[in-house]
């Protein structure tokens, strides 16, 4: 025991601020807890805790604390420049309020304000809502409250409306008091008319007729019709005259009755000393044309055109006369060879020519005009054979190529179909309908047994002649319009010309298929229809374009030979001469047709 006494001791003495001083737990018999009954067994003692961590001082801590506690609802100090704690959400979006800002006048600061008076919250109500509410606020003195779950203003209107606003006025209601409004202006009108003038009860007056009146013209009276004066008897009879030919199947105002046609012959003689007609071709012309050139110069210009020319045809063959297609409605024929004179006018169209061709020996040919009609010209006499019409507008006119078909016709018209008339009895005989877009082109390949055909569908399709099925159906997204197609030499290839500035080469084998390794580009012919063409011996591809350019490119390098500024406007179209090595006639739509060489 006086061990433990000491070395209790030397503990105290080493505890720098004991709390308590150590005190021997007492050890009686009343206690139950204690498990010592002898008095010999040693008693139980609790040594103080040490540590080896230095002391803190917990001060600050405990006053943060407390500030934290006491600003955790507070919001934020918009003149602060730095915040010292992690504010909540809704301290941050908290109103401004407190005092105010040092550098705005009336407490706000410059960033915070986005109107002249401070700073205006948006409110998330529809401007639609606001102005529902906001009307019926004036017109009954009740609307309600933005949050939604109250009303403002007269509460007694409110319950006797049911709470309607301006907008959701049930129909019968509406109806209700416009007839109520109108009965209540129709009543004082007729006190105030029945004060101030009694003789509205009259029937045969005209307050009477202005008051019950139904229609605008049921206020004025009958007026006994007088004999006509001249003037008026000749309007009356112009007028019947053409609303009968009008019942008769007349197009209506505007269209007049079919032109005469009619030719004229401008030459000095029709046929010459030993009896040959001018149309025959000349004796020393040269059988074929194997080399072409270039051209260089303009060497000759006809101008007898009023409008622009929308094609030109050289004689077949022999190219000693070119047949021209003018907007003017006229079709003329100038000599080539000799003169270079026009020869012949063919007047039977009322409108714009749009088409011309020849048949194989030239005795013939056909025009196309927008006044829906198709003529077969003799090209000697300058009369019309027959006359073909399906009262739409013809695109294109093709004659069969085949010697033995020469009087089988073809026509793109504009409702998207193509046409075959027998021009012996003047029946249609085949229509190939296909198309989703007005017919532009009709070509014939392959030994004249089949003929391509292109639309503003941007499509080309391949048919067999006499059978309206497609053979062959070419359609790609890239594809554009291809208002002219020209056959080369040989047979064997097609030029395109695509809207996008380019000319593309299509097989005229079995498959039809694209030549990617050929495209002619440069000219700028996109949104007119500029007619392609080759030389005679295939060597050469050339096109008008939308500048007034003809160009002539290489056919086996693609590269851009030549170009020739020909026209003013547009350069429509373009011919080789069929015999001439170097000779190439252009026409636009400045009326003028230019020969080169």
């Amino acid at each position: 025991m006086d061990l433990l006494r000491s070395y209790a001791d030397k503990a105290d003495d080493d505890v720098d601020s004991p709390e308590e001083p150590f005190k021997e737990p007492e050890n009686t018999s009343d206690s139950p807890s204690s498990p010592v009954t002898s008095s010999d067994s040693p008693p139980h003692m609790s040594l103080p805790v040490k540590t080896s961590a230095p002391r803190v001082d917990d001060t600050a801590l405990a006053l943060t604390t407390a500030v934290s506690d006491r600003i955790i609802h507070r919001p934020l100090d918009p003149s602060q420049h730095a915040v010292s704690f992690n504010p909540t959400y809704d301290q941050l979006w908290a109103p401004i309020y407190g005092p105010a800002h040092p550098y705005a006048k009336d407490g706000i600061a410059q960033g915070m304000r986005n109107h002249k008076l401070g700073f205006v919250e948006d409110a998330s109500i529809h401007s639609f809502l606001f102005d529902e509410q906001y009307n019926t606020f004036h017109k009954y003195g009740y609307a309600a409250d933005p949050s939604g779950l109250s009303y403002v203003g007269d509460l007694e209107t409110l319950e006797r409306n049911e709470a309607l606003s301006v907008y959701n006025i049930p129909q019968q209601e509406q109806k209700r008091r416009r007839l109520e409004l109108k009965g209540n202006e129709a009543d004082a009108s007729a006190e105030t008319a029945d004060n101030t003038n009694p003789g509205t009860e009259n029937p045969a007056s005209d307050e009477w007729l202005l008051k019950n009146r139904k229609s605008p013209w049921s206020g004025k009276r009958e007026v006994i019709q007088g004999e006509l004066t001249e003037e008026q008897k000749k309007y009356a009879e112009e007028y019947a005259e053409k609303k009968a030919e009008k019942e008769r199947g007349g197009e209506g105002r505007g269209d007049k009755t079919d032109p005469v046609d009619k030719s004229t012959f401008h030459g000095k003689e029709e046929r010459d000393y030993q009896g040959r007609s001018w149309v025959a071709p000349p004796k020393d012309a040269k059988p074929s044309n194997d080399h072409c050139y270039i051209p260089k110069r303009w060497v000759h210009t006809w101008s007898g055109h009023t409008k622009g020319v929308a094609a030109i045809r050289f004689f077949p063959k022999h190219g000693h006369l070119l047949l021209s297609a003018g907007m003017d409605s006229k079709v003329k024929i100038w000599d080539v060879f000799n003169s270079g004179k026009c020869m012949r006018t063919y007047m039977g169209h009322s409108k714009a020519v749009r088409d011309i061709s020849f048949s194989n020996d030239g005795a013939k040919f056909l025009s196309a005009g927008y006044d829906k009609n198709i003529k077969l010209w003799d090209t000697e006499t300058g009369k019309v054979i027959s006359t073909f019409s399906t009262g739409k507008v013809p695109y294109v006119v093709k004659l069969n190529p085949d010697q033995d078909k020469q009087h089988i016709l073809l026509a793109g018209m504009s409702d998207k179909k193509i046409v075959q008339w027998d021009m012996d009895s003047g029946k249609i005989t085949q229509e190939y309908d296909q198309h989703l877009g007005a017919v532009n082109t009709i070509t014939f390949v392959d030994n004249n047994r089949r003929f391509v055909t292109s639309s503003d569908d941007k499509s080309l399709r391949v048919w067999e002649f006499g059978i309206p099925v497609v053979i062959k159906y070419i359609s790609e997204p890239h594809m554009h319009s291809m208002p002219s197609i020209s056959l080369h030499p040989n047979g064997n290839w097609l030029a395109a010309q695509s809207l996008d500035n380019q000319i593309l080469i299509y097989s005229t084998k079995e498959r039809f298929q694209l030549n990617k390794k050929k495209r002619f580009a440069g000219h700028i012919a996109a949104g007119y229809a500029c007619q392609v063409n080759f030389s005679p011996d295939g060597r050469f591809v050339m096109s008008g374009d939308g500048e007034g350019k003809c160009w002539f490119w290489d056919w086996k390098s693609c590269k851009v030979f030549r170009t020739l500024k020909c026209h003013e406007g547009v350069c429509i179209g373009c011919e080789w001469h069929p015999l001439e090595q170097s000779k190439v006639a252009t026409c636009g739509w400045d009326g003028m047709i230019k020969y080169w060489d």
